[in-house]
Parts: C-alpha cells; structure tokens; sequence
C-alpha cells in the first residue's frame, strides 16, 4: 500500500479510502490511485483486512442437494451477488445433518450464511452457532431469521387461473416433496384458486422434483385434461410419459410447469411455465445478510419476489 501511495503521490490513508470504495475522494485521485494499483499489481490482502475489521469477507452457503435445477441456479446467481458486494462463498451441504453444516462454517468463521430449503427449519435456534448471522430462502416468516422467497402461491394460482381460463373444467396437480416449504405454498396456490372456483380439488399426485417422478405420474394423471406440475423437471418427465401413452400436448392434455428452467423454451412443446426470478432471490438474500454482517438491517426481514406466468405451446 505504502508503494502504491508513492507511486501515485497521495498518502496511504487515501489508498485505503480506494481499496474501500469510500466516497471521499475525488474521481482524478481515484483514477491517479488504480492505475498505480494496476501498474503495481497490488491486490488488497484478504487476511490482513479481516485482522484489522474482524471480518473474513466470506459467506456460507447451505445447501441440502445440487440435484435441483433451482438449487444450481442459485448457487450460481448467489456467488455472483457476494462477489458483487465483496464477499467470497463457500459451500457446505447438509444431506445429513444441518447442525454439522453449521458448525463446519462457524469453524471457517464465516461471517453469516445463507440456508437454501428451508434447511434452517431442522434445527432449532438454541443448537445454532452463536453468533452466526443467517437469512433463508424458502422458508416461512421467523420471529429471528431473516427470509426470502418467491410468491409460490400467486404463482400457482397464476397457473391455475390460466388454465381455468382456458376451459379445463377442473386442474391436477403434480406436487412436490410435502416437507418442501416451496411445494406446500404451490400447492396451496392450485388448491385456493379451483375452490375460490368453486371446484372440489382432485387428489394430490406427488412427487420428488425429478423428471423421473414426473415419468411415474403418468399413470395416475393419464386422464386428465389440464395439469399444474410443481417444476419444470416433473413436467418434463409428465411429458414423456403422456407422450408414450399416446396422448398428446396441448391437443389432448394441456401442461404448465413452474421455475422456468433455461431448457423450457426447448422442451417439446415449448413448457408454459411459472418465471422464479433467481437472481433476485439471491440479490435479496445477499443484501439482506450483508446489512446484517456490516449493521445496517432494514426494516424488512421477510421478502417476497414476485413469479410471473410465461406462455408457451404446451397449454391451450
């Protein structure tokens, strides 16, 4: 620091002012100081920051599996908003148990994490590390987490609405995991939305998120005209399956799913689909641990980010 100060003729103090994107210096100072960081080489040292803030700059990530669409897609857009804002990420599954997960980051001394699946909900709050700020996607509202998920039940009942509106006289629904908070507020969704219709729900078809268990619902859902399917991998799965009984999509039965994966769109036919905006989900979730590490929590300490449909060829 002390060679870039001289390099570019300011003082060290003013260097860190840059290195700490502070807003106290002039855009020619800012401009006389990076290029002399870049001629220099210079790269702030990790370490000694956290020795002089008492923060390492990492967070964890916990995650339950990688198997899921949506679980890879947030890990990447999630790594992605804490680089933004400074921080590295580092990641833990929790197959198992979420107590050692825990406990492994709290030895990394990870400033905070972020709990993917409700994975937080295991384990009660006097086993959690003391002192390990965290914030939860897809779980319900706590009295002393913070939370961020998607609007699963406007989403659903979007879903259902469409179909509904397209003349299907009533909607199956191919749910996901029953200990899944996503799945339970879906399929809350599908069910308010065909009673507010005044249409006695059918029975439930459930699944595990994967396009096999979609594969496996065929059987139970062969006859029906119009299915609301929890992701877009069990749709996926419903549309081979329905495929090889000879039934065909929309013609015969139409089908929407919910995430929109990138591979929708190229799905045969195209998937109707219910958009998770993951990037925001991890945006939130990211600036809602951060104002906690740095202590700047806002007000809100639950955040919904809206779902919106997307039409495609697969409903009619």
């Amino acid at each position: 620091m002390a060679m870039v100060a001289a390099r570019a003729g300011v003082s060290g103090q003013t260097v860190s002012r840059v290195v700490n994107d502070s807003p106290r210096v002039d855009p020619a100072t800012r401009d006389r100081v990076e290029k002399a960081m870049a001629e220099l080489g210079y790269r702030p040292h990790r370490a000694a920051r956290a020795l002089r803030t008492g923060r390492s700059q990492t967070i964890g990530l916990v995650v339950t599996t990688l198997a899921t669409v949506g679980n890879s897609r947030m890990l990447q857009a999630t790594a992605e908003a804490a680089a933004e804002r400074g921080y590295a990420l580092t990641l833990v599954t929790a197959a198992e148990s979420v107590a050692d997960a825990f406990e492994r980051l709290a030895e990394q001394e990870v400033d905070g994490a972020i709990v993917l699946n409700e994975a937080s909900a295991l384990v009660p709050a006097a086993q959690r590390p003391a002192g390990l700020r965290l914030v939860v996607v897809d779980a319900p509202g706590s009295a002393d987490l913070a939370v961020v998920h998607s609007d699963h039940v406007g989403g659903a009942a979007a879903a259902t609405a469409h179909l509904l509106g397209l003349g299907h006289d009533t909607v199956h629904h191919l749910a996901g995991p029953v200990d899944s908070f996503a799945a339970v507020e879906r399929e809350r969704g599908w069910r308010d939305t065909l009673v507010a219709a005044g249409i006695e729900p059918p029975a439930v078809v459930r699944g595990d998120w994967s396009a096999e268990a979609g594969f496996v619902a065929g059987d139970a859902l062969g006859g029906a005209s119009a299915v609301f399917c929890a992701n877009d991998q069990m749709a996926l799965g419903l549309l081979r399956a329905l495929a090889e009984a000879g039934r065909r999509v929309p013609e015969d039965v139409s089908v929407i799913g919910f995430d929109d994966v990138p591979d929708a769109a190229n799905y045969r036919p195209p998937l109707t689909t219910i958009r998770q905006d993951f990037t925001a989900l991890a945006h939130r979730a990211v600036d809602l641990l951060v104002a906690e590490i740095e202590g700047t929590p806002g007000e809100d300490a639950s955040v919904v980010v809206p779902t919106r449909l997307v039409e495609r060829a697969s409903t009619r």
